[in-house]
């Protein structure tokens, strides 16, 4: 699950050319970037420790290639990774690309893809998507707990987030 907002992240970033803010944490805590992928520099992982090669000198930003890094990304992190390294946030400033995030093994994130507010009262509904491995099928996450509002989540759920497979408290919202 984290997999498909790892992806997300990246392939929007990687569309933009924002090569240098394409970085995640693998399980151990080392940060692995792109842009040292790019230039040879990849991580190689040897009794639980990583090492980082030196690097090949030459520079690949091609899209196969960081489709060998992403690669790499989903077999050394996961939601326990990307929940150290997100930042909590607070539900009243949510925001699309926003991640419920319930670090673990298992764990499990849901991604806000979108949010909308009220013109006269201010409140704020939004919509949740996730996925499992691979980061492939992606899907919005149903509100069976208010289906008249469904697939939509109000702002003001109360103490936990209930979705159907997972139950989030809410300081579990985090941002990159």
């Amino acid at each position: 699950c984290a997999d498909a907002v790892m992806r997300l992240r990246a392939e929007y970033l990687f569309s933009q050319n924002d090569w240098p803010r394409i970085r995640f944490n693998y399980t151990s805590g080392d940060t692995v970037k792109f842009s040292d992928w790019a230039l040879g520099i990849k991580p190689i992982v040897k009794n639980n420790k990583v090492l980082f090669t030196k690097g090949s000198g030459s520079r690949d930003y091609s899209y196969r290639n960081f489709k060998r890094y992403m690669k790499s990304i989903f077999t050394y992190a996961g939601t326990a990774s990307l929940s150290r390294e997100l930042r909590r946030q607070e539900v009243s400033n949510i925001q699309i690309g926003d991640v419920f995030i319930k670090g673990g093994f298992p764990g499990h994130a849901l991604l806000v893809v979108d949010v909308a507010k009220h013109k006269e009262s201010g409140k704020k509904i939004f919509l949740l998507a996730q996925s499992y491995m691979p980061a492939q099928s992606i899907h919005i996450v149903r509100n069976f707990e208010q289906s008249e509002l469904s697939p939509w989540y109000p702002e003001d759920f109360g103490a936990e987030l209930r979705t159907p497979e997972w139950t989030f408290k809410r300081t579990a919202l985090k941002r990159f």
